[in-house]
């Protein structure tokens, strides 16, 4: 699968936010104060654990955006998997300038290098079934765009990118509207012909009921092995099969066996740990 970048549009305006918090209403008052305004520099970003890199255009607009003048070479493009020490991209340009953009764009770049690790590392957990991992809408207030993004470079997919994009009726929603078929068949009429409909399900006479009323999909909450088999079974032919439930890089290749489509996984975006990524003066 191809990994297309991602518009300038929708990461500018993040960039922008996080520049403005870190430079206040002085600007960088250290580097300002130490380094020459005419000083040069070279810098080179390196891996310091393995992982997938994910985030360099971003961080190439945290430093353009403090000094055009500074051009980032790419040495490993995102969806590159990298080990320690290897170098990821060289920049050079004004030393004051690379000083003041390092940190928030290394704060990006770290942060969505480790969704893309953690992606991979469930990629390759399921690698040799039919499932594919998905992220979710749990992901970090103003920054869905890149970490989704970063859940592509790591090898998976996007479910739904926010409330306007699909339909996923889940047990609250069952809940107000007094059941499965009211819930459906209200959503059917108000939603265009293009919108999928989605149902969380727990149980397999829940999934039969869906199944009945022409879902698109069903999502399969927390069920055992058992259940997703029967289940699987059950839909194939008839609607895409997502699984759910607190799924880890041990527990996704079981489940996975099941035949499911899709595994979505909330902790990618929500909790992953930052890859750890150094940028070093070069002299």
């Amino acid at each position: 699968m191809t990994l297309n970048p991602l518009l300038p549009l929708l990461y500018e305006p993040i960039v922008q936010t996080a520049l403005r918090e870190d430079l206040g209403r002085a600007g960088d008052i250290t580097a300002d104060a130490i380094v020459p305004a005419s000083q040069q520099a070279r810098l080179v970003m390196r891996a310091r654990q393995p992982g997938v890199v994910a985030g360099l255009d971003v961080a190439r607009s945290s430093f353009q955006m403090v000094s055009p003048a500074i051009a980032l070479r790419a040495e490993r493009p995102d969806g590159s998997a990298v080990e320690p020490d290897e170098v990821i991209a060289i920049i050079d340009g004004p030393a004051r300038s690379l000083l003041t953009a390092e940190r928030t764009a290394l704060n990006f770049l770290c942060h969505l290098s480790g969704v893309a690790t953690a992606t991979a590392t469930l990629v390759k957990a399921v690698a040799g079934t039919r499932a594919q991992i998905v992220c979710t809408r749990k992901t970090t207030p103003g920054l869905r765009a890149l970490e989704k993004y970063a859940v592509r470079a790591g090898g998976g997919g996007n479910h739904r990118f926010g409330l306007d994009d699909a339909v996923l009726i889940k047990d609250n929603h069952i809940a107000l509207a007094g059941g499965i078929r009211p819930a459906i068949e209200r959503a059917k009429a108000n939603v265009g012909h293009l919108v999928k409909v989605e149902l969380e399900v727990d149980t397999l006479a829940q999934l039969e009921e869906a199944l009945s009323l022409g879902v698109d999909a069903v999502l399969l909450d927390n069920m055992t092995i058992k259940q997703l088999t029967q289940a699987v079974e059950m839909a194939r032919g008839k609607a895409i099969t997502e699984a759910s439930g607190r799924i880890t890089a041990a527990t996704a290749p079981t489940i996975a066996a099941t035949g499911v489509d899709l595994i979505s996984v909330g902790w990618v975006t929500h909790s992953s740990a930052a890859l750890d990524i150094g940028l070093d003066y070069l002299a």
